[in-house]
């Protein structure tokens, strides 16, 4: 299954009045930064059901790429969205993976996704305007469970952080995240797409390494055969299909290391041709290697993890975007810095008795960040009286 198929098989729904709905599907994105298969998506079709009427909503056939002539001015004309414009174009609550599709198939812009692991971390990238965001692995692993990456938090964790985060705000941004290697099997990859999805998660990347993994920053890893990671691949994509999902599947590889660079290339395509919407090559170890890897995997998107001080070179996000990467994750950029605030802090109160939080962070601040306002507004329009007072 590619981008635009499951994109253009979902309708989007819009309440008319009580009797009626009308479904339209969603028309006019761009195919041309994707896999041959991805077409301009057929005319708008508008159906009206009525609710107490049993008729079956066709789907949208899948379609082909039918190129344009080089001389046409259709090409030169970039009908692309924004990618601000993306959410709020949605009137009602939509899934975050109908959200992050969307955003991949109807923008040209790079997906930029700071890594986030707790409710207070997400919640100020919300703050912040964020379009995306990515729930890290390493920052699960540790603030959850204090622990290092190295494959100790399992499904139970991951997904109960991600649907965590994913639920804070039914019109926010998508969450993706760190799936590992699924934590098992073929069995257990699909449960695990399943999970994700059910929680509310917009996309995820599942990786190549064994099952007794470690970070992607890390020297010493070891991948499972070619054979074996597809199988991954395919029962991700099985489940997603099965549960009719626009659930974003990313297939990442850690075989640079150990395998070069070429080997990396053969695995994502063909994971790509498994029905993979988005790669992943982790580790790059120069920015020539990225910008060949867009090149080599063209027109697929590209994923690109960017750690700052792990095995890669420092890539800006103007240098991603300008590589053609769609999205770009920085899976340590709350974490790091929230360990460096923190130490500072407790070392101060240790050595000087005082926290030293600055005047304008009051627990009514924090607070906001986290929804009062929210909480506030339902307890107050529903007849409750628990804010009249003020805080």
């Amino acid at each position: 299954m590619t981008l635009s198929t499951v994109l253009s098989t979902d309708p989007v729904s819009s309440l008319d009045n009580e009797s009626t709905i009308v479904l339209q599907a969603a028309v006019d994105f761009v195919a041309t930064q994707f896999h041959e298969s991805i077409k301009s998506t057929p005319p708008v079709t508008i159906i009206e059901v009525l609710a107490d009427d049993n008729t079956t909503v066709p789907m949208l056939e899948d379609v082909t790429v039918v190129p344009l002539p080089e001389d046409s001015p259709e090409e030169k004309i970039d009908r692309s969205l924004r990618l601000q414009h993306v959410v709020s174009s949605v009137l009602e609550p939509a899934s975050g993976a109908k959200k992050l599709r969307k955003m991949l198939l109807e923008t040209n812009e790079l997906i930029v996704c700071p890594g986030v692991y707790d409710g207070l971390s997400a919640r100020t990238a919300m703050e912040l305007g964020f379009n995306a965001m990515y729930m890290t692995g390493a920052g699960t692993t540790a603030s959850r469970i204090g622990q290092p990456d190295l494959a100790i938090a399992q499904l139970h964790e991951m997904r109960e952080n991600a649907e965590m985060i994913a639920n804070l705000d039914a019109f926010g941004p998508p969450l993706i995240a760190d799936m590992d290697t699924g934590y098992g099997g073929p069995i257990m990859v699909a449960r695990t797409v399943e999970q994700y999805i059910r929680a509310g998660v917009a996309g995820a990347h599942l990786e190549d390494q064994v099952l007794t993994k470690r970070c992607g920053h890390l020297s010493g890893k070891k991948v499972v055969p070619q054979e074996e990671y597809i199988s991954r691949i395919r029962a991700a994509h099985a489940a997603r299909v099965r549960l009719q999902s626009d659930f974003v599947l990313i297939a990442r590889t850690d075989a640079l290391q150990s395998l070069g660079y070429d080997a990396c290339i053969s695995r994502l395509r063909a994971a790509r041709d498994e029905g993979a919407d988005v790669g992943l090559l982790e580790g790059f170890t120069s920015t020539a290697q990225a910008a060949q890897a867009v090149k080599d995997l063209a027109p697929w998107p590209l994923l690109l993890n960017s750690v700052e001080n792990g095995k890669s070179p420092v890539i800006t996000v103007d240098e991603a975007s300008r590589m053609g990467f769609r999205i770009m994750i920085f899976s340590f950029a709350t974490l790091a810095p929230a360990y460096v605030a923190i130490r500072e802090t407790l070392s101060r109160l240790k050595n000087e008795g005082i926290v030293g939080t600055p005047q304008h962070i009051t627990p009514v601040k924090l607070f906001e960040v986290c929804g009062l306002e929210h909480s506030m507004a339902v307890d107050t329009n529903a007849g409750g009286s628990s804010f009249v007072g003020g805080l």
